[in-house]
Parts: C-alpha cells; sequence; structure tokens
C-alpha cells in the first residue's frame, strides 16, 4: 500500500524557518512529479511548488524567492524548505506525488499525504 507520510509542521514565528519533509513510502516502482500545496479553511488548495524527477522546479507566486523545493530520487522523498514565513503562510500543507507506478505496467495513479500543520504566529 502506497502512503505519502509528512514531517516537519509546526509553530514559527514570523520571519522563521521550517522544512517540511515527504516521503513515498510502500512497493514503489517509480514517482514522477512531486509537490506541495496548502490549504486554509474556506479556501481552495493552492500550489506552494512542484519538482519533477528530473528537479525542474515550480512555485506558487507567493512563495518565489522564499522557498525551495528539492528531493531525493533514491528515498522518494520530497522537502520544502520555507524562509521569511508570513502569517499568511499558516495553513495544513499537504505532499503529492502525481503519478505514482507500483510495479512497470501498473496504471498510475496519484497520491495525497494527510497533511501537516504550519502556524506562523508571535
Amino acid at each position: 500500500q502506497v502512503q505519502l507520510v509528512e514531517s516537519g509542521g509546526g509553530l514559527v514565528q514570523p520571519g522563521g524557518s521550517l522544512r517540511l519533509s515527504c516521503s513515498v513510502s510502500g512497493n514503489i516502482f517509480s514517482v514522477s512529479a512531486m509537490g506541495w500545496y496548502r490549504q486554509t479553511a474556506g479556501k481552495e488548495r493552492e500550489l506552494v511548488a512542484t519538482i519533477t524527477t528530473n528537479k525542474i522546479t515550480d512555485y506558487g507566486d507567493s512563495v518565489k524567492g522564499r522557498f525551495t523545493i528539492s528531493r531525493d530520487n533514491a528515498k522518494n522523498t520530497v522537502y520544502l524548505q520555507m524562509s521569511s514565513l508570513k502569517p499568511e503562510g499558516t495553513a495544513d500543507y499537504y505532499c503529492n506525488a502525481e503519478s505514482v507506478k507500483t510495479y512497470r505496467f501498473s496504471r498510475p495513479r496519484e497520491y495525497w499525504g494527510q497533511g501537516t500543520q504550519v502556524t506562523v504566529s508571535s
């Protein structure tokens, strides 16, 4: 069974930094693009950052220059380094694996993590 396990959320002061991690566990053959999204109550889930297997990255406009996404393909793990955090960064952050195959000819599926809460407050 494939699972995305997130860690690293918590409380941080404005201007501070936090690092999120997300590992894909289970019987994995391949994982394509991975990313982070965030959501607050009453709002749609929004893109934070994505990264392909070739390390091509994309960022939401609100985090460009402050957040950095990276991944370790060998560990099927994606990281999100968040710096200069702002109170509006308070949200539940969700890890996404766009296309996961459990064996070579399996149908690819998308998976989401359970979410990790980030609170930016003094």
